[in-house]
């Protein structure tokens, strides 16, 4: 009935219908400046990329990303307390804890948590 090559130019003469269908029915029908613009973020694309970055929202950034990574360390420590030995699992888990609020109250004492100048 239907041979293999018939089969896929079949196959092929649909996809390309139901995608240039696709790409005619996803057309932007109001331009404005922000719509052609490649940022949708408040920046200016045509203008200098030397613009002065706030320090304080780097080390902002930074500070979640080192407690996000340390969530990720602190989970795994409930799941393993079933299976080892409870002082050494509480010693364990209270000395990271130790390090992790003597890392807070560091950068806190630095002021580096102070949005406000």
């Amino acid at each position: 009935m239907f041979t293999l090559s018939s089969i896929t130019i079949i196959t092929l003469l649909l996809s390309t219908a139901v995608m240039l269908l696709a790409s005619l029915l996803s057309k932007k029908t109001i331009m404005d400046r922000e719509k052609n613009s490649p940022y949708e973020c408040g920046f200016d694309p045509k203008g200098t990329a030397r613009l002065p970055f706030s320090l304080r929202f780097f080390l902002i950034a930074v500070i979640f990303l080192i407690f996000d990574v340390e969530i990720t360390l602190l989970l795994p420590i409930a799941s393993v307390m079933n299976i080892t030995n409870t002082f050494s699992w509480m010693i364990t888990s209270l000395l990271f804890l130790l390090i992790l609020l003597l890392g807070l109250y560091y950068e806190w004492l630095q002021g580096a948590l102070d949005w406000s100048e």
